[in-house]
């Protein structure tokens, strides 16, 4: 689950060091901090890299272009930036075209010229490789072409339709003899026939989406998809110019089905079509399991196609390469793991690609496994069926980019600490490993097209956010290219929290970042935050995805809390079986972290065990929740934002990996839905929700609220933000919310 929370961070206008942050001024987002640059990109020809702003307060989009040779900073129109040329590392020739204007463009680096082709059609797209460089193939429609970048010519390939029903056998009979009879009516038929219109071919199925064509534009496959019936919901909106209120239509909840595909491959030569039979795959049990099929990824001299399969529930993974001409299946790696397949390079989705690609055309592939129990990088020869581990350790692989001479990849990880994040290069002659970028933060990294150079957003703890670039000879000597941070943001003295870990329960370590006010401020009172999931990380050493909090706790370190930011069970960055403890339980493992980390601050930091309480949103919230409903007594308030209440009213997709689907595991979805512990509350806790939230909707909290009222508790409140979603976008709703949290802490943790 990708949550779009749009939070962002400020500091005091006061620059001296004695000054107290304010919540409001917190809240307002970057008119205090400034507006950090997003996804640099080089241009086609090295020389300049392309990024922009966004303004989380306004819908508002700067872009922005860096001329390496002038070195300096240009404002671009959207005009501009939609009409850029951008290098994408493995694309070869395909990152030199482009549909603009109703126009085919192709970018000649020879000729130095921008070539432009009048499209027959205006809805020309999924653009794929040839194997003659001066050919490309397009999809419009249902119909495949070629398309000649020499000549400006496109020629039909085939067009696909689904089977048309026959005609009752009367029929059919009735018009053969009609045509043998009466020449009149045979000369009519004859006059009726489009001789240029392209071949087409009939599926036993309705063709959608994006097919894909091996580079000879022989072999296509094919995707027949079986989505199960889906409901959607409503998220109704009560603010609205007519001052009515209107529904919107949103994502469906949990379901009982699992969506499937099956795999066609059509060879256009001999006019053949052939349903590939993956039956045969390991531990797969039977022909019937639902599947889902990865784009191929062709090899270019040999008909071969390389493809991630994943079950529909997603606990096995199956990696195999198809012999196109031969219609043969060979299964080269097999995962499977009992919670759900995932981790960095992987993926958790079972429709999101991960690491995947040829090293040697036809003869390796690399791609990433958590067999370790770490996401590391591994390459499989097919002659030989042979598998070679390139890294390993108890660290993971978060980004592969393979050399244009497939002699070494670069590699981002957490090699350094679980909370940084690196950038290496791993030499596969000596496989040796070589650092490029390690200061203690993180790096983003860009290669230019000659990988001579490197484009790079760095960050640390304390510093948000900067584009960098260096070459790669001499990576120490970096330029800065963006200032982005304001005067008052850089002048105010921000506290760097401290790393460190504690054992749980189960001895294992539980990495969180801590913020300790000073001595003579310190009051005895702590605060622990619970970060949002997917698959998320906060105690590290780099500029956190929750910029509002790290400032609120700033501000709280100021009143003399301490704060405990903890990396709970699930969280990124500690290997498979961190992340998979909560399976089946969300709310169990991940909740006994924050317990665990209350005795831990009573027992080496003075806590006072009456005086602690919890705070999150999203997958926080769920867990304030959890703790107030199921461990009555142990934290003194919770204020709960934006809260999944109860998981079989959340989506699919993020869901059914943790607790499988409610009619196979119901068991799973009790034990962990809020709604079904909201007996044990005792403690003051404060719910906050946007109404228009369409992640963790509205309905979540109603039900809870009616769940509260019926068991007639006390002390617990709601506050609604009726114009906001899951991610707030207006700084007078952060401020009401943060207030309200404030002065729930201050009630009952300073008494």
């Amino acid at each position: 689950m990708k949550f779009t929370l749009f939070i962002s961070f400020v500091c005091c206008m006061a620059v001296q060091s004695t000054a107290q942050l304010q919540l409001d001024q917190i809240m307002k987002g970057p008119g205090f901090v400034g507006v950090l640059p997003e996804a640099p990109e080089w241009g086609l020809d090295g020389k300049q890299i392309y990024y922009w702003k966004k303004h989380p307060d306004s819908s508002q989009t700067t872009y922005y272009v860096y001329d390496l040779q002038l070195q300096q900073t240009n404002i671009m129109n959207h005009s501009d930036w939609q009409k850029r040329w951008v290098w994408t590392p493995g694309q070869g020739a395909l990152n030199r075209v482009r549909i603009q204007d109703n126009e085919l463009q192709f970018n000649d680096l020879a000729a130095k010229q921008i070539k432009s082709y009048p499209l027959f059609t205006n809805d020309i797209w999924n653009i794929q490789a040839h194997a003659d460089p001066k050919k490309l193939i397009l999809q419009q429609g249902q119909s495949l072409f070629v398309f000649d970048l020499q000549y400006g010519l496109a020629k039909n390939l085939v067009s696909y339709q689904k089977s048309k029903s026959e005609k009752p056998a009367a029929d059919n009979a009735l018009t053969q003899t009609e045509l043998e009879l009466f020449e009149s009516v045979r000369k009519k038929a004859l006059q009726n026939t489009k001789f240029d219109e392209p071949s087409i071919f009939s599926l036993p199925f309705d063709p959608e989406g994006a097919f894909q064509v091996d580079p000879t534009a022989r072999y296509v496959l094919l995707k027949q998809e079986q989505e199960p019936e889906a409901k959607p919901t409503e998220v109704p909106h009560f603010i609205a110019s007519d001052a009515h209120v209107f529904n919107e239509k949103s994502r469906s909840k949990v379901q009982n089905e699992e969506p499937s595909q099956t795999l066609y491959l059509h060879d256009i030569q001999s006019d053949t079509l052939v349903i590939l039979d993956f039956s045969q795959l390991s531990q797969i049990n039977n022909d019937k399991r639902e599947l889902i099929f990865h784009p191929a990824i062709f090899a270019k001299t040999q008909p071969l196609a390389l493809v991630d399969i994943r079950s529909a529930d997603n606990k096995d993974r199956w990696i195999v390469c198809i012999n196109l001409e031969k219609h043969e299946i060979q299964e080269l790696e097999h995962q499977h793991d009992s919670a759900w397949i995932g981790g960095p390079g992987i993926s958790s989705w079972n429709f999101e690609t991960g690491t995947l690609g040829w090293l040697r055309d036809a003869q390796t592939i690399y791609f990433q496994s958590e067999e370790s129990g770490y996401s590391h990088l591994y390459t499989f020869d097919l002659q030989t069926k042979t598998k070679l581990a390139l890294t390993s350790g108890n660290f993971e692989v978060h980004q592969v980019l393979l050399s244009k001479d497939s002699n070494s990849f670069y590699l981002n990880t957490n090699l350094l600490h679980p909370g940084a994040r690196s950038f290496y290069k791993l030499d596969l002659k000596k496989l040796e490993i070589k650092p490029l970028l390690s200061e203690l933060g993180a790096y983003e990294v860009q290669l230019s097209p000659d990988e001579k150079q490197l484009a790079y957003r760095f960050s640390t703890s304390t510093q948000p956010w900067e584009l960098f670039t260096c070459s790669l000879k001499n990576p120490k000597d970096q330029v800065q290219l963006t200032k982005s941070t304001t005067e008052v943001f850089r002048t105010y003295p921000w506290q760097k929290p401290e790393i460190l870990s504690f054992k749980g329960s189960d001895g294992v370590a539980v990495y969180a970042r801590m913020y300790t006010p000073q001595p003579e401020l310190k009051n005895g009172a702590a605060v622990m935050f619970v970060h949002g999931a997917g698959y998320l990380q906060n105690a590290h050493h780099y500029w956190s995805y929750y910029q509002r909090e790290f400032m609120f706790h700033q501000l709280l370190i100021e009143k003399g809390y301490t704060v405990l930011d903890v990396d709970y069970r699930a969280s990124e960055g500690y290997g498979r079986n961190y992340r998979t403890a909560i399976y089946r339980h969300m709310g169990g493992r991940d909740l006994q972290d924050f317990v665990d980390a209350k005795q831990f601050l009573v027992s080496n930091y003075g806590i006072d065990s009456s005086r602690v309480g919890i705070y999150g949103g999203s997958y926080g919230g769920f867990i304030t929740l959890m703790g107030l409903f199921t461990e009555p007594g142990t934290f003194a308030c919770g204020a709960a934002l934006r809260s999944v209440t109860d998981w079989a009213h959340y989506n699919h997709e993020y869901t059914t990996n943790i607790l499988n689907t409610p009619a196979a595991d119901p068991e799973a979805y009790r034990q962990s839905s809020p709604i079904y512990f909201a007996e044990g509350l005792q403690d003051p806790l404060l719910i906050l929700h946007g109404m228009i939230d369409d992640n963790v909707q509205f309905q979540d909290v109603v039900r809870l609220n009616q769940r509260l009222i019926e068991l007639g508790k006390k002390d617990w409140w709601m506050a609604l933000y009726p114009v906001e979603r899951h991610g707030f976008q207006y700084t007078s709703s952060w401020t009401d919310e943060y207030r309200r949290i404030l002065e729930l802490f201050d009630t009952y943790l300073l008494k």
